[in-house]
């Protein structure tokens, strides 16, 4: 039966990666300013490649459930971080690029400092209980963080903002996760329980969430969106959870600098693939028709002057 959970989890990462490189896509190739506002979700959802991926990012989650139903948590989840590496090879695959062993190397580092952090953090099978009010401030902080760097993001190089935007996609998708963890364990006891203030703060967060995770996504750096986005999700989850709902922290000094270092290692793994020269090309070629940070406004340049600006700030991402 494990083996078979074994299999299934790995089906399952793959599908995540596979779903996730599709988005992609479509979201480098979307109209609009290089931070896309909430209409650039309605445009996706309008695009078939983008809605197959989702739909098999969704078939991935659900293989991972499935996988978990069959085997302990600590032998799935390490698994379903091996996504990371199908989506680096994934994306070179698509884009027509070769798969670099320093990528392979970051990619690595990604997976062994969130597996550790994954079986770091204690799992408890309590029933989580969580406010309204305390909900609401979760929800309304993580909104207005997503407001903030929404409106700096603009002015931030590629490279950087590829982190700053996964990270808040990261910790929105965390937060939802948290939010409905809470919903579904007490709707398991009683299902009037999905009719909370809660369901709607879980579904306006997991809109943010998404909205900075496609535009992760559109600033080509793939492998780095997707490392920031499997590490920050988890990570912040597993915060809230300690924090809020009562599940604890790791308690042994021991466990203590582990968890520390494997974040660490998971950090400097992503801060790795957002540098590397690995970017979508086609993000290069949509520079001209974004509001990239050191691009001239074209509003008083000559034809000559804006064509020149653009070229240059293309060749610079």
């Amino acid at each position: 039966m494990i083996v078979w959970s074994v299999l299934i989890a790995l089906a399952g990462a793959f599908c995540m990666a596979l779903g996730s490189a599709l988005q992609e896509r479509d979201a480098v190739r979307a109209p609009g300013h290089s931070v896309a506002r909430v209409g650039f979700l309605v445009h996706l959802a309008r695009r078939p490649r983008w809605v197959i991926g989702t739909a098999g990012a969704g078939a991935g989650v659900a293989l991972h459930l499935v996988a978990l139903s069959g085997a302990p948590l600590t032998i799935i989840q390490p698994i379903g971080v091996t996504g990371l590496l199908f989506a680096i090879v994934l994306s070179a695959l698509f884009n027509r690029t070769r798969v670099r062993a320093g990528q392979i190397a970051a990619g690595t580092a990604v997976m062994a400092g969130l597996s550790g952090l994954l079986l770091l953090f204690p799992h408890s099978a309590e029933v989580p209980q969580l406010s309204i009010g305390t909900g609401l401030g979760l929800t309304g902080a993580i909104l207005a963080l997503g407001c903030a760097v929404f409106a700096a993001a603009h002015w931030v190089r590629p490279g950087p903002r590829v982190l700053l935007l996964a990270t808040v996609g990261g910790a929105a998708l965390g937060t939802t996760s948290a939010l409905a963890r809470v919903v579904a364990a007490n709707a398991a006891a009683d299902w009037t329980a999905v009719f909370t203030w809660l369901t709607p703060m879980c579904l306006a967060a997991a809109v943010l969430g998404g909205l900075f995770q496609q535009n992760a996504y559109r600033t080509g750096h793939f492998a780095a969106a997707y490392a920031t986005l499997l590490v920050v999700d988890p990570v912040v989850g597993a915060g809230i959870g300690a924090l809020l709902l009562g599940e604890g922290l790791p308690t042994t000094p021991l466990n203590q600098v582990l968890a520390v270092g494997a974040a660490l290692l998971a950090l400097g793994g992503t801060v790795v693939l957002a540098l590397a020269r690995n970017r979508n090309p086609e993000a290069l070629r949509a520079v001209a028709d974004r509001d990239e940070p050191t691009a001239t406004k074209p509003g008083n340049a000559s034809p000559g002057a804006r064509a020149s600006t653009t070229t240059t700030s293309g060749e610079s991402r």
